[in-house]
């Protein structure tokens, strides 16, 4: 009884640890700060293009954000990209509405984490 219930419980804790790899449409994931200056695996603008369209140059008003994803692209290496949107329908510095961002990548890297 006692192997029974081990398996059972192992076989949960290994599906919910799959699920977690493959993104969906429609999955929520949160904005985090990036660990250098720049986003490396989400594709936000520079901040010399921010200065350029009269925004602030930093990236404090997207951490923090929770986006969905609204499509998902796979490349011929295997690579997962989403793009994201953000929840509450507003935009990206105030003029982007979409972005995109190497799944895995950002997830490992703790750029973005999912809620």
């Amino acid at each position: 009884m006692r192997k029974l219930l081990f398996t059972a419980c192992l076989s949960v804790f290994t599906i919910a640890l799959s699920a977690q790899d493959t993104p969906e449409i429609g999955d929520q994931l949160i904005v985090n700060s990036p660990t250098g200056q720049k986003y490396n695996h989400v594709k936000f603008p520079k901040l010399n293009f921010l200065v350029k369209k009269g925004k602030i140059a930093n990236y404090k008003s997207v951490q923090g954000s929770e986006v969905v994803v609204s499509d998902i692209k796979t490349c011929n290496k295997g690579t997962k990209y989403v793009i994201l949107e953000k929840k509450d329908g507003s935009k990206f510095f105030g003029y982007l509405k979409t972005v995109k961002a190497n799944y895995d990548a950002s997830i490992n890297s703790g750029e973005l984490s999912v809620i």
